[in-house]
């Protein structure tokens, strides 16, 4: 039992990596459509690069998208609109007409008789109300068809029959015409103006429902190839009926449903395919970014982010495929930029866009433009600290995105006359959904502990809390972290290091001197040395206790780790050879791990920068009249003597770079030191 508790101890970072790989495998293979892959590639108006291709199997052929639009739109013109007719109104308005004429009507002002008006109202209204009164004015041609609905009975009759408001009057004038009732026209108006109202309306449920049921009717299918039916012949330009006839085959293969034996030997194939590119990634990792490939918290993030596009992609491709292009896919680069290097995000870029060709449709163009868009996205996003620099390359990406689209649909249909713009729209949406990279990478970097550009950026400024009490509490420290920044900026920038990551560095790299100020030179007013009363070993370990001191204010600022490695690699392994020298000219024997700091030593470009430019700079201030041989002769021997000692070892930085950082480093200390003339009293 110990033995695999020891095992499992040992080798914890190997188990997580193995089980972090199968489960973006497992997730990757739900996400992903399941039916055949079309074995052959082919495009619109170009040859058929294969043998003569015979149908495997019987199939229908599918109407091309235009045509069914087409289609649709005849049913949705043709259809026949359903009105409902209310027959309760028409009761109510007889009886309020019968109401009215015992109040309105009088035997000493009219010639005719009570009885004579109320059936010459009764034959108007039946007149008005046969095919009903209606308020709503419609775009119907008068002879269009319409259904009238009377309860439960439909009758067929013409938009012309169905009267309107303005159509009452003549309705009137032509029935009193009849019975030659001319002088009680003005008497029916009056009446019919109160008590008229509409009593049919469009039913648009009904119509709805109709014109669905018949668009559902419609037959997708226009034809029928059989099993052995030759379908193209090598050479032979694809384009119309051979297009849509490969595309129904390919459907086919991609729709039909599989059998259990199938469907498990479908699993297989993309359980190999996928677990192919997952493996390069960690491949990649390992050989080339070993530092990443070491923490288990980066390597999470980078999957996580790859399986978030494919779902994301996945959601939409599967709610509509048109809207494919509206994902920011440019996103991962972008960030993986931002929190790494530009070789890492283009790679787990392209692994990710292989991924995709899978499920989205038109997979090489596909392809083609998100692969084109990721690398201007790396070429063109630097500094995203800087504002503008985002809004720059979103543009630039968009327009990539918009010419790239342009020249497929040239290709795919030799003129422009089809072409979809709003295509365009989804482009340009695309580049505003890629803006959300901003809070998107200062999420991440609260989630995963990650730091940025924008955050160093932050953490640079002088006035911040930390960096204030620093300059108040060691005014000498401060300036040295401000002289040690200057110079670590410069030889980063160099060597093509992180130049603000650096330069961060160098500033807080000593903040645990604020513990105990003034047993540091810089910080000492007097000629007074705090060190003076102290035991060499007792002085040595209040300077080594400063890197200490320094990791626990950090952690109490809640500094990133990536700085606190500055403080914690700054002095690697080296001994503070001046107590170490006091202690063995006291006493003549002294231990060299009481007088040594406790390390790492730097395993990065960035912190073996600092501790070169850490202790040049400091060393500097021991130089009586420097000159430019001093400065030097005294670069080459500190640094070397660094190299003698192992400390750059484990930090990926060559020889050759270290030689360009002696010479920035000997270039800038010359320009402080340089020597002024001496002016006349």
């Amino acid at each position: 039992m110990k033995t695999y508790f020891s095992f499992f101890g040992k080798n914890q970072s190997l188990i997580y990596k193995v089980l972090l790989f199968v489960l973006a495998t497992l997730l990757t293979i739900y996400l992903l459509p399941k039916g055949g892959q079309f074995k052959y590639n082919f495009q619109k108006g170009k040859p058929w690069q294969y043998e003569n291709l015979y149908a495997p199997f019987s199939f229908t052929i599918k109407k091309d998208k235009e045509t069914l639009e087409k289609e649709t739109e005849a049913i949705k013109e043709k259809a026949i609109p359903y009105f409902e007719y209310d027959t309760e109104i028409v009761d109510k308005v007889k009886s309020r007409f019968s109401d009215v004429m015992e109040t309105a009507y009088t035997d000493s002002l009219y010639s005719f008789s009570k009885q004579n008006v109320e059936s010459v109202g009764n034959t108007i209204l039946n007149s008005i109300y046969k095919n009903g009164l209606k308020e709503e004015i419609h775009s119907f041609s008068k002879d269009k068809l319409v259904y009238l609905k009377k309860g439960n009975e439909i009758e067929e009759v013409t938009y012309q029959s169905l009267l309107e408001f303005k159509d009452v009057e003549n309705k009137i004038i032509s029935e009193i015409n009849k019975e030659s009732m001319q002088n009680m026209e003005s008497f029916f108006n009056e009446i019919f103006s109160k008590i008229i109202v509409p009593n049919i309306s469009l039913d648009s449920e009904s119509t709805d429902n109709e014109v669905e049921a018949k668009i559902k009717a419609i037959n997708p299918n226009r034809g029928l190839i059989e099993k052995g039916g030759r379908i193209i012949a090598k050479g032979e330009v694809v384009e119309g009926d051979k297009f849509q006839i490969l595309n129904s085959l390919k459907g086919e293969y991609e729709s039909q449903v599989w059998s259990k034996s199938n469907y498990y030997w479908l699993i297989l194939g993309y359980s190999v395919l996928i677990s192919l590119v997952f493996l390069m990634l960690f491949l990649f990792l390992k050989k080339y970014r070993a530092e990443i490939y070491e923490n288990n918290t980066k390597v999470t993030f980078i999957f996580f982010n790859i399986i978030l596009m494919i779902f994301i992609t996945t959601i939409v491709v599967k709610f509509d495929a048109n809207f494919v292009y509206i994902v920011p896919l440019c996103i991962l680069p972008l960030v993986l930029k931002t929190f790494f290097d530009a070789r890492l995000g283009l790679f787990v870029h392209v692994l990710t866009i292989l991924l995709l060709g899978f499920t989205v449709p038109n997979s090489f163009e596909f392809l083609f433009l998100q692969i084109i868009a990721g690398i201007v996205t790396i070429l063109t996003i630097s500094e995203l600290y800087k504002r503008a620099n985002l809004f720059i390359s979103v543009g630039q990406i968009t327009l990539v995105y918009i010419i790239g689209y342009f020249a497929f649909f040239i290709i795919h249909e030799g003129n422009i006359e089809l072409i979809e713009w709003k295509n365009f729209a989804y482009f340009i949406l695309c580049g505003l959904v890629t803006l959300f990279a901003f809070p998107l990478v200062y999420a991440y970097e609260k989630l995963f502990g990650l730091v940025s550009d924008v955050s160093l950026l932050e953490l640079s400024d002088t006035n911040s809390k930390l960096l204030k009490e620093l300059s108040n509490v060691a005014p000498g420290t401060f300036h040295h972290s401000l002289n040690v920044a200057n110079l670590s900026e410069a030889a980063a920038n160099e060597i093509g290091a992180n130049a603000m990551l650096v330069r961060v560095g160098a500033l807080y790299h000593d903040i645990g001197k604020m513990k105990n100020p003034t047993y540091f030179t810089e910080n000492q007013m007097s000629s007074i040395n705090s060190h003076d009363e102290l035991e060499p070993k007792e002085s040595a370990r209040i300077i080594i206790d400063h890197v200490l001191n320094g990791i626990e204010i950090a952690r109490k600022n809640k500094l990133p780790d990536r700085l606190i490695d500055f403080i914690r690699t700054h002095h690697g392994t080296s001994l503070v050879y001046y107590f170490y020298k006091k202690e063995l000219d006291n006493n003549g024997v002294a231990n060299e791990e009481d007088f040594r700091y406790p390390g790492p030593k730097p395993f990065s470009k960035e912190t073996a920068i600092l501790m070169m430019a850490d202790s040049v700079e400091a060393a500097s201030k021991s130089l009586k009249e420097p000159t430019s041989s001093k400065i030097d002769s005294f670069v080459e021997k500190i640094i070397d003597g660094q190299m003698e000692q192992g400390q750059f070892l484990n930090a990926n930085i060559t020889f050759k770079e270290i030689q360009r950082i002696k010479k920035v480093l000997k270039k800038k200390l010359n320009n402080i030191y340089h020597l002024r003339i001496e002016y006349p009293e």
